[in-house]
């Protein structure tokens, strides 16, 4: 099969099957998935009605919103994201999928997910089981999973690190890397240099390898980002600094992204991308498909603010971990009003055992914040075996167990409103889509295609009251029109336009 054409396959491969392990054609299952179908491509699809629809949608935007903080264009977009966790790494024994992650797949298709990330515990960074950083740890239980996932009509993706890299590795060299390293848990990583051709020829023949090799969908770069723009550390010897590297753009680094975006994109793939913390990188250059924001995000009012209007698409996930939120519901109301999706934690239940391996050296854990926190989660694990469980590095622990069912909920109101070809408009302004402004705490935002999606958040502290031009109906239920509408504090509502 041609590479560009696998990558391609998306909805395709749970009718035309996936190549299994030894290489031969597998029969997928064809029945249609239980949850909300992939976004539909407009040109295919829509009919006459459809477009007149659509276009007169879009009218009542663009002459009824006069303000916004940003209006776009809604393409090639998946929001339904999962971070799968395979199992603990390092480990005893390499997991190895089975049926319940078969079940476990199902379920998540069936509730809207569309795109699949595994962290790094599905690489064998520490060289453990004779593989190494950009390698399955267990290749045969890899591509079984790869396949698993496809069949569904899912997209799969990998971690990598355009910077991160183990210094104990027997493949480093000091001449890539500056002496900023990250040391946590079980690995010790040097930050390599994006000016370093010494690193880049290793890396970006790894990264390609990965691509052609193993089918999967794309990248998630936790990028290990290195400003050299007034970085305190002396060049190495094998850098070459050939930008004008400023605080408003990171020459070096983004160029790099750009070069490993055009080589995925040239397979059909797709990009996530995490700079740190809440950052989007310094440039202009196209390098991502999704940005990963909320790594150490304690506190969701700050991150909405400091990433709302990060160029699409923002893929946030408050690191709870660190944060405290009042509901599940709240992680929508920072994120849906602005084009943004939260990304649910799922897969096997992580139970911190990788905090506990013998022969690995760990940080004491009145040092390192992730030893104590996996090892809390082993801790609570073993008590508690039959749940609530924690499902990665940025859950809580004990877990929630609404947060899968309040995700899913929100996702199914989510996805008829960003569909193929949809406008938004982020944060109205002055507009005539109200017979009066709505209160100082309440955010609104439009997004027209077939159908005229008003989201209505109210982030003060007590109920607010917004009056509508037009009768709208809420998107959850079938609920009556009106056209007033009470918003509690701190919550989220989703209207629909009734004759539209």
């Amino acid at each position: 099969m041609n590479r560009r054409e696998f990558f391609k396959t998306g909805t395709q491969a749970a009718v035309l099957g996936t190549l299994t392990a030894t290489g031969r054609s597998a029969r997928a299952d064809t029945s249609p998935a239980k949850g909300a179908a992939l976004t539909p491509a407009v040109l295919k699809s829509y009919t006459a009605e459809d477009h007149r629809r659509r276009l007169q949608n879009i009218a009542l935007g663009e002459r009824g919103v006069r303000a916004c903080l940003r209006k776009h264009l809604i393409t090639d977009y998946l929001p339904g994201h999962c971070v799968y966790n395979l199992g603990e790494y390092p480990c005893r024994k390499p997991w190895d999928p089975d049926d319940w992650d078969e079940r476990e797949l199902d379920k998540l298709r069936d509730d809207g997910i569309r795109l699949i990330q595994v962290h790094e515990e599905w690489n064998d960074s520490q060289r453990l089981f004779g593989a190494d950083k950009y390698s399955p740890v267990n290749p045969a239980g890899f591509r079984r999973f790869v396949e698993m996932v496809h069949r569904r009509g899912m997209k799969l993706i990998v971690y990598v690190s355009t910077g991160f890299f183990q210094r104990t590795d027997p493949d480093f060299r000091e001449e890539w890397a500056r002496k900023q390293d990250l040391v946590e848990i079980y690995f010790h990583y040097a930050r390599c240099s994006p000016a370093s051709p010494g690193w880049r020829a290793y890396l970006l023949s790894k990264l390609t390898r990965i691509l052609d090799d193993y089918g999967v969908d794309g990248l998630y770069n936790d990028a290990g980002y290195i400003k050299l723009w007034n970085n305190r550390q002396p060049p190495t010897p094998d850098e070459v600094l050939a930008f004008n590297e400023s605080e408003a753009s990171d020459g070096a680094v983004c160029d790099l992204l750009a070069l490993i975006y055009a080589e995925v994109k040239r397979r059909g793939g797709l990009v996530k991308l995490h700079i740190s913390g809440a950052n989007k990188p310094q440039t202009d250059l196209k390098v991502y498909d999704y940005l990963w924001v909320g790594e150490g995000g304690n506190n969701g009012d700050k991150l909405r603010d400091v990433v709302k209007n990060h160029p699409p698409y923002v893929a946030p996930c408050l690191d709870m971990s660190r944060a405290k939120i009042g509901s599940e519901d709240e992680l929508y109301l920072h994120a849906i009003p602005y084009m943004q999706f939260p990304v649910l934690l799922a897969g096997r239940p992580f139970t911190g055992e990788r905090a506990m391996i013998p022969g690995i050296h760990y940080p004491p854990e009145e040092k390192c914040f992730w030893t104590r926190h996996c090892r809390a989660i082993w801790k609570h694990y073993q008590a508690n075996p039959d749940g609530p469980h924690s499902y990665g590095w940025w859950d809580s622990c004990p877990g929630r167990p609404e947060a899968r069912p309040v995700h899913a909920r929100w996702l199914k109101q989510y996805l008829p409103m960003v569909e193929e070809g949809t406008w938004a408009w982020l944060e109205i302004g002055d507009s005539d889509l109200f017979a009066q402004p709505p209160p100082k705490d309440v955010v609104a935002s439009a997004f027209a295609n077939r159908e005229f999606h008003l989201v209505l958040a109210n982030y003060g502290q007590s109920a607010a009251e917004v009056v509508t031009r037009d009768a709208y109906a809420p998107a959850a239920d079938a609920g009556p029109a009106r056209k007033q509408w009470t918003v509690p504090a701190r919550s989220l509502c989703i209207v629909r336009r009734c004759g539209a």
